[in-house]
Order: C-alpha cells, then sequence, then structure tokens
C-alpha cells in the first residue's frame, strides 16, 4: 500500500490561485484580472504618461508579449520552474512558475505606436505615453 501525503505549500498555491481569481471577477466590481503566476507590478504617472515596472526574475525575454489598446495593457510570458534534482526533497517553495497573462486598466488612453519597453536584470519597464490629444493643455484666457 502507497500513501501519499498532501503537499501543503501546493495547496496553500492553489488557495492563493482560487483566491486571486475570484478577486479578478466582476463580484468586485472593475480592476486588474490576471491568470497564472503573474508578476508583482508597480504603475507610476510620470508627467501625463504612465510607467510601470515588473519583477520578472526567472522570465526570458523572448516569451514576454506587451499589448496595448485604449487603456488596457496586456502582459504575457512563462516563468520557468525550477528543477529539482532527483533524491532532492522541498524544504519551502515559495517561487511559483508557469504562464502568466495579466491586464492593467489604466484611467486614461495610451498611444500605443509610442510605447516602449526594456528589460534588464528581472525588471521590465514598459513607458506608455498618452497620445497628445488626450494630454490636458492650458487655456490662455484673454
Amino acid at each position: 500500500m502507497i500513501l501519499r501525503t498532501a503537499d501543503p505549500f501546493e495547496a496553500l498555491l492553489n488557495f492563493q490561485r482560487a483566491l486571486d481569481s475570484a478577486r479578478s471577477s466582476n463580484w468586485f466590481g472593475t480592476g486588474t484580472t490576471s491568470r497564472g503566476v503573474f508578476p508583482p507590478i508597480n504603475v507610476f504617472r510620470q508627467d501625463d504618461d504612465f510607467v510601470f515596472v515588473a519583477e520578472m526574475p526567472g522570465v526570458e525575454k523572448s516569451t514576454i508579449d506587451i499589448q496595448v489598446k485604449n487603456n488596457q495593457v496586456r502582459l504575457r510570458g512563462t516563468k520557468k520552474k525550477v528543477d529539482t534534482s532527483e533524491g532532492m526533497s522541498v524544504h519551502r517553495r515559495e517561487r511559483a512558475a508557469g504562464d502568466f497573462d495579466r491586464v492593467l486598466s489604466l484611467p486614461a488612453e495610451i498611444d500605443a505606436d509610442k510605447v516602449k519597453a526594456e528589460y534588464k536584470d528581472g525588471l521590465l519597464t514598459v513607458f506608455l505615453p498618452r497620445p497628445e490629444s488626450h494630454k490636458p493643455r492650458s487655456v490662455s484666457v484673454d
């Protein structure tokens, strides 16, 4: 008879995924939607434009896909799995691996033709300029 024990880390990871899935549903209203082992992202405003920085260690540049439409940015990719040697037991497992797909909604439209991205040392920086026609402009009073 073979007894199998459940991996408590896998159970916690599945629970976190279920919570993330529930949070991204329409139950909580509009917000960030995501699927998979998505990277943490910070979004900044720089003058009238936006910049986001995503932590992506273990993600090969060739797997990163960025799509921009209107006020949404979609980030997809694959985080490599850390292989363990045969006979090695896991003491702690916090690093998740696999495909991710994340959509961010910004409060203004983005000029998709002028978006730039840089990837260095596991950090992805994406520069998201607003179209000139959507930027505020000053009006002089006569």
